[in-house]
């Protein structure tokens, strides 16, 4: 449809699940698109594989540590230089949380998981803002997670560090939506990608490989939470990043955008339906049961 024509895009974490098929789309929709990432071997392949079938957009990788600013002053660098503009930024690059709580929390790994999740948000924004705000226009998206808006949904250095990045994008947009520049985020709920078999100790190329076997497991653990009845999964979340950064949202900002199958609105009213069943039996129970007893 392409609705993003004459745009170019930078998007982190841009080698695998969610980023990837944010890629993907963002090329099929006409973006110059810039992929970044760590695994430079992933992301060479990746943006080859996209120039082939992007009819006529340009995709192409830079290596960058989200959490590294001399990286990401140098990624925003290059692509100003090499394309005379940056119009969107989709701050997606992330690593899962730590297990444990809060009385056994690692703090060196849970510092090191907001260095990613949310300091790589904040170098992005502090790069790219200048020449958002020069130029007049763009569209900073960054990825949280529903687990930043509610307790008990990931682990605790993860929903610490998205619940930041939830509200640093309506501090953000308060800012710079003067200048023209628009600012959201977009929170998915569980996605079935690498994050989690990496989280749980693969490799990232073994644990790319395991997401699809998660969209079963999810499906079922997630039935009594998500009115939407299966799992989520990349291309799911990739068109609401494509909208936020098209014209068509140019009036939007400071906003979160759940794209969680419904969690985030209550449990399926079927599972309350059965709980509120299971209540009037147990009370009819006792009542007869005492009634007999006379």
């Amino acid at each position: 449809m392409d609705l993003l024509t004459g745009k170019v895009a930078v998007i982190t974490g841009g080698t695998s699940g969610i980023g990837a098929a944010a890629a993907l789309l963002f090329a099929a929709e006409g973006a110059t698109t810039v992929i970044t990432g760590r695994r430079k071997d992933a992301g060479e392949r990746l943006a080859a594989e996209l120039s082939s079938t992007a009819a006529g957009a340009a995709v192409e990788f830079v290596r960058a540590d989200v959490s590294d600013e001399a990286d990401v002053e140098a990624l925003i660098g290059h692509v100003t230089d090499r394309f005379g503009r940056l119009d969107c930024l989709v701050n997606n690059a992330g690593i899962g949380g730590t297990p444990g709580g809060v009385a056994t929390v690692d703090m060196h790994r849970f510092w090191g998981t907001l260095s990613v999740n949310l300091g790589g948000v904040v170098l992005g924004m502090k790069h790219a803002a200048p020449v958002m705000t020069e130029q007049g226009s763009g569209s900073i998206i960054n990825v949280a997670s529903i687990g930043g808006q509610f307790g008990g949904w990931s682990m605790l250095d993860y929903s610490a560090a998205k619940a930041a990045v939830i509200h640093l994008t309506r501090w953000a947009a308060t800012e710079l939506g003067e200048h023209a520049v628009r600012v959201n985020s977009v929170s998915p709920g569980p996605v079935a990608t690498g994050l989690f078999g990496r989280a749980a100790g693969l490799d990232a190329a073994e644990a790319d490989q395991t997401a699809d076997a998660l969209e079963s497991v999810f499906a079922k653990r997630l039935s009594s939470w998500q009115p939407i009845h299966r799992a989520a999964v990349a291309a799911d979340v990739a068109p609401a990043l494509v909208w936020l950064a098209s014209d068509g949202a140019a009036f939007v900002t400071g906003q979160d955008l759940a794209v969680d199958g419904g969690i985030s609105a209550g449990r399926p009213a079927s599972v309350s339906a059965a709980d509120r069943a299971a209540v009037t039996q147990a009370l009819t129970a006792e009542r007869d049961g005492r009634f007999h007893s006379v």
